[in-house]
């Protein structure tokens, strides 16, 4: 694994009923994601707006409503995938863009992206920059629990404009 610090402005659209909570990550964990199983909060961010947007539309002929949200991330430890799968890499490395969908929901079975979030959260990264199977832009998934007081998520919210939660718009 490629371990780097990341100091980016980052990006996420948010479902509305999730803007109260910009930070928690506990949406992906209650389903998992491509990098992390149930049970293991991970907020998804994108390093480019228009990755974000994307990100959020998937394949829908639509974009639903949602809320841009901007971040300033400063991690110490976080895998570098960008460059993608090589001979330095553990071969489980090249099933990281696997259909996790499919294998988990349909099939029944474990994605390996999620033994490689697990093999991440036991080098004691925080998370995986990765570029985006919709628009190759850069991804960032960050394990928020396994943050410390050296990393931090600063929502850039000057005005006090996000919701407290989810009834408070």
């Amino acid at each position: 694994m490629i371990l780097t610090p990341l100091n980016a402005v980052a990006y996420r659209v948010h479902q509305p009923k999730w803007s109260f909570a910009p930070t928690s990550g506990a949406g992906a964990g209650a389903y998992g994601g491509r990098a992390n199983r149930p049970g293991v909060n991970a907020l998804y961010l994108s390093l480019e707006l228009e990755t974000a947007l994307a990100e959020y539309q998937q394949l829908d002929a639509l974009l639903p409503p949602g809320l841009m949200v901007s971040y300033n991330v400063s991690i110490n430890a976080i895998v570098d995938f960008r460059g993608g799968f090589t001979s330095g890499w553990d071969a489980l490395w090249q099933d990281f863009y696997c259909d996790w969908r499919n294998m988990h929901f349909n099939q029944g079975i474990e994605p390996p992206s999620w033994v490689i979030g697990d093999q991440v959260l036991a080098a004691d990264a925080k998370g995986i920059l990765f570029n985006s199977a919709i628009t190759g832009g850069e991804n960032l998934v960050i394990y928020t629990d396994a943050l410390t007081g050296a990393d931090a998520i600063n929502v850039y919210d000057p005005n006090n404009d996000l919701p407290k939660n989810q009834s408070s718009w």
